[in-house]
């Protein structure tokens, strides 16, 4: 352990300095490719290798000098089409883009773990596979690498997620469902259009459209038990072109969030049959399509014992904070549906909350404190996997 400390210790300007670079330096999902570039030539420095996935994402492996399982790293690279509002020395200097999520902090704490890992890499008993993943904000990223065989052979997987609402020094590792699964609804209802003074000439899809809106928090509230977490937003409703003319249709886009897939499943086909039946009721006709995104985020429980154990190490059982699982969505999902694994919040808030913004807020920040914590978890995680402690 003290050899490990020392390692990490050495580590840790050079994370907050390559932190900041990728702050600098943001890039959209589908666009890491300075980002990408970046992480392949600190990679060659230490001489671990890499292979190109999913476009602009990596792989890197560190082959440990003993005999051993495989445990895989992952960490996500994208920023956000943000303008950031922070006065920093490494405020990012593209106008609309911003890391205002964390992934630049995940990067860089993956990066600091590798040289780590590198440096122990002959008492390592297996193999710890490195994953440096694009487009997370768009929630289409883990698939391609995964489909691109990023998971060969690997047997559990940690993420980690730089959390603003913890203050930096404390984690929050629970099994069970930790975020959302995220879906897409789109409804259109179909009535008769005609002259504003005269509706009983029409079907006012208006008038069906913001029925249905009103009426599908009851699709919630009267279908789910009371102990159930779902949330159906709908974002954008657009119909009409004049103030005194009946449009002939209704334009609806919203989400649904959910924690399981029968649940998933269960108020998809009840928001169905609101619609159908809403117009049906006003003689309009509805079309409905729901399209699956990122499944929710559910932690594997004996991982998530190894990885409250190491936490509990790092920063103590005391700051080893119980939250709610958040309606977000994250595309670690995608990894978790496929092997064991854990998605771990790390505190990055400050002591002053003031100073802590939320997630895609055009002022958010970290305290770089929490860096040390996230590079120690990824390294530590590893290291128990493989040592089975």
């Amino acid at each position: 352990m003290m050899a490990v400390n020392k390692v990490l210790e050495d580590q840790i300007e050079y994370v907050i300095n390559m932190r900041r670079e990728f702050h600098k330096n943001p890039e959209v999902s589908w666009q890491e490719y300075h980002t990408s570039k970046r992480i392949k030539e600190e990679l060659d420095k230490v001489g671990i290798p890499w292979r190109s996935c999913a476009e602009t994402g990596i792989v890197a492996t560190i082959v440990g000098g003993l005999p051993g399982g495989v445990v895989a790293l992952r960490a996500d690279m994208d920023a956000l089409p943000v303008n950031e509002q922070n006065e920093v020395i490494y405020k990012s200097v593209k106008q609309g883009v911003m890391h205002a999520c964390g992934h630049d902090g995940h990067s860089a704490m993956l990066l600091g773990a590798a040289k780590a890992l590198e440096a122990l890499k002959a008492e390592i008993p297996g193999t710890v596979k490195l994953l440096f993943q694009p487009a997370e904000e768009m929630v289409e990223g883990a698939k391609r690498m995964i489909a691109e065989n990023a998971l060969e052979q690997v047997e559990v997987i940690l993420g980690i997620h730089l959390w603003n609402d913890l203050e930096t020094g404390k984690m929050n590792i629970q099994s069970g469902p930790r975020m959302a699964s995220g879906d897409y609804v789109i409804i259109d209802f179909k009535g008769k259009g005609g002259h504003g003074s005269m509706p009983d000439q029409t079907v006012d899809p208006i008038v069906v459209a913001s029925a249905f809106v009103m009426n599908s928090q009851t699709i919630l509230s009267r279908e789910k038990s009371p102990m159930e977490s779902a949330v159906f937003t709908v974002g954008e409703l657009k119909s009409g072109t004049r103030f005194n003319i009946i449009s002939e249709s209704a334009h609806l886009e919203g989400t649904l969030r959910c924690y399981g897939e029968e649940a998933r499943d269960r108020f998809a086909d009840a928001i169905k049959r609101h619609a159908y039946e809403t117009a049906k009721a006003f003689r309009a006709e509805a079309t409905v399509t729901i399209h699956k995104g990122t499944p929710a985020t559910i932690n594997e429980p004996k991982i998530t014992q190894l990885a409250v154990k190491v936490a509990e190490r790092i920063v103590g059982s005391e700051n080893m904070i119980s939250q709610e699982k958040t309606t977000g969505s994250e595309d670690m999902a995608y990894y978790l549906q496929k092997i064991p694994g854990v998605m771990a919040f790390v505190g990055s808030g400050h002591k002053d909350k003031t100073l802590s913004f939320p997630h895609h807020h055009p002022k958010f920040d970290i305290n770089e404190e929490s860096l040390k914590y996230g590079t120690a978890l990824y390294v530590q995680f590893a290291l128990n996997y493989l040592n089975k402690i």
